[in-house]
């Protein structure tokens, strides 16, 4: 694959990835409104492990803490921080799990990778997260999550599998909903989104396994590196903005590209 296309394959996820503006709805639009080369699956799985690395980097005490603390909940003890918040991201990735298998199995995935789905989604889901961000409250924190928070969470997590909703963007959405602030918001979404990316590589993963060759792995660890890059950076940015900016910015930017979406696939 050139390696333009791999560069701007692996730009697009890992900036957008975490942005509320959805990294797999401007994959699917990469190819069909410019005309390249559509990436395939290998490549897909190659950059969401490099968004992978950028976000466990990021939140690495956090992740850490997690990954330690789920051997405790595989045996039933919820005695640590770290296995509370372990317990947490098991629960809000569960509703996503299950939704994505029932796509998966019933082909509705891959009905709704169209311009029209992903631009009622951009636009309906970005006046959602405004009208969520605008009338919030900011009183709680990421140390306040609970079970039930990431249960709900989780449900709206579940779903940003429609093509355009944007992972980070409906379960910041149904954070601020919840009373959380900006910042702690983004930190639970982007925590969330560890689960999510592996399970969906892992599933992505087992179907290129077996026809994936020596070039296609090569050209994947190259998407993977400029992704992790390009996600680590917008990630940063993204985190630090928050502190002073709301997330009417990325609504003015899906609701532009949506009117341009629906624009084009109605004409």
């Amino acid at each position: 694959m050139p390696l333009l296309t791999l560069l701007l394959v692996a730009l697009i996820q890992g900036i957008t990835e975490f942005l509320p503006v959805s990294s797999s709805g401007h994959l699917i639009l990469l190819p069909q409104l410019t005309g390249m080369q559509d990436q395939g699956q290998v490549i897909d799985v190659a950059v969401h492990v490099g968004t992978l690395f950028a976000v466990i980097l990021y939140f690495w005490t956090d992740a850490r803490a997690a990954l330690f603390g789920l051997p405790r909940v595989l045996r039933g003890k919820i005695d640590t921080k770290g296995a509370f918040l372990a317990l947490c991201l098991i629960i809000a990735t569960i509703p996503v799990v299950i939704f994505g298998i029932i796509l998966k199995l019933s082909g509705l995935d891959d009905m709704m990778r169209n311009i029209t789905v992903i631009g009622w989604t951009m636009l309906i889901f970005g006046l959602v997260l405004y009208w969520a961000d605008q009338s919030g409250k900011t009183e709680r924190e990421a140390s306040d999550w609970n079970v039930r928070d990431a249960l709900v969470m989780g449900v709206w997590q579940a779903i940003s599998l429609i093509p355009g909703t944007s992972r980070s963007g409906i379960t910041i959405t149904a954070a601020r909903r919840l009373g959380y602030k900006r910042e702690d918001g983004a930190k639970l979404s982007m925590l969330m989104s560890i689960p999510t990316i592996i399970a969906s590589g892992v599933l992505l993963g087992a179907e290129v396994a077996v026809t994936a060759d020596a070039q296609a792995a090569k050209d994947g660890a190259i998407a993977a590196m400029f992704a992790f890059i390009a996600a680590l950076a917008a990630l940063s940015l993204m985190m630090r903005l928050l502190r002073s900016v709301s997330f009417t910015p990325y609504v003015i930017y899906r609701v532009i590209l949506g009117v341009f979406l629906l624009v084009v696939a109605y004409t």
